[in-house]
């Protein structure tokens, strides 16, 4: 008896091992790839999605697309044991080939808030069957993030901030309520300029000079597509704006503002700076 009990627990031993051994992850989002690295599983992915570029190894692995749509031929090609998604990007027809396919899928809605970035943590270090690590992650995350919070409340300054997306001078969009974006101004003592409307909505002259932010931020790739501050402050009615008259564009690593993770009390802190 004894001696069957022993092998009982041995082959579940060995079976935990090899679970872990042989998972192979495929991520689709920055704020997941960051986190799965975070929790010491970065060795186990084996593709990302077009988002994920931190940390800097994650830019030397194969890319599923070089868009953000994916295909079940794509997800499958690399084997994986697990894929991580956020909410809607997706299909569900593509979920149920991966089903059929015996591949594990965890779609994950992210919550943009200092809770939902504990909860987000957990869910991931669930997913990858370390709940104690992740546990550990959470709670020092929530830790970093009260302490930013802390040093926001020490700046008097409050600006109003109107956050533009850009992929050069064609495709320009404004961030609304109900975003990420709208989410990380206020943690970091802001607001948001951009008001009536949830989501994102299309950039118009108009628009800037009613909303007249003190400042307009920017992630540094959509700056960058615009040739920088000096263009930017050119373009018609930025002048007409406090921010155009003071000169106040800012850009920041688009990945690090919206990750919502295990960097958010950096991005929080890294904004607020900016004010």
């Amino acid at each position: 008896m004894m001696k069957l009990s022993y092998i009982l627990c041995a082959a579940i031993f060995l079976c935990c091992i090899s679970t872990h051994a042989q998972q192979r992850i495929i991520s689709l989002g920055g704020a997941i790839t960051e986190t799965v690295d975070a929790l010491g599983y970065g060795s186990k992915i084996v593709a990302v999605d077009v988002t994920s570029t931190y940390p800097a190894y994650i830019t030397n692995l194969p890319k599923i697309s070089q868009n953000r749509t994916v295909s079940t031929e794509g997800i499958i090609s690399f084997s994986p044991d697990l894929v991580l998604a956020p909410e809607g990007s997706i299909s569900k027809a593509i979920a149920s080939q991966l089903k059929s396919a015996g591949i594990r899928l965890l779609v994950i809605k992210q919550e943009f808030s200092k809770a939902g970035a504990v909860v987000f943590i957990r869910q991931i270090a669930a997913a990858l069957n370390d709940v104690a690590k992740g546990e550990g992650l959470a709670k020092q995350t929530e830790v970093f993030v009260n302490h930013a919070l802390n040093k926001v409340k020490q700046n008097s300054k409050s600006p109003k901030v109107l956050f533009i997306y850009a992929r050069g001078a064609g495709v320009m969009m404004v961030a609304g309520k109900d975003t990420n974006i709208d989410a990380i101004i206020k943690l970091a003592g802001g607001k948001n300029a951009a008001q009536g409307f949830s989501k994102f909505k299309p950039y118009t002259t108009e628009a800037l000079v009613n909303a007249n932010p003190d400042i307009i931020l920017m992630f540094d790739f959509g700056y960058k597509s615009l040739g920088g501050a000096g263009s930017i402050l050119k373009m018609p009615g930025v002048a007409l704006t406090n921010a155009g008259r003071n000169k106040r564009i800012v850009e920041m690593d688009g990945e690090l503002l919206v990750n919502f993770s295990t960097r958010l009390a950096q991005a929080i802190t890294q904004l607020n700076d900016k004010w």
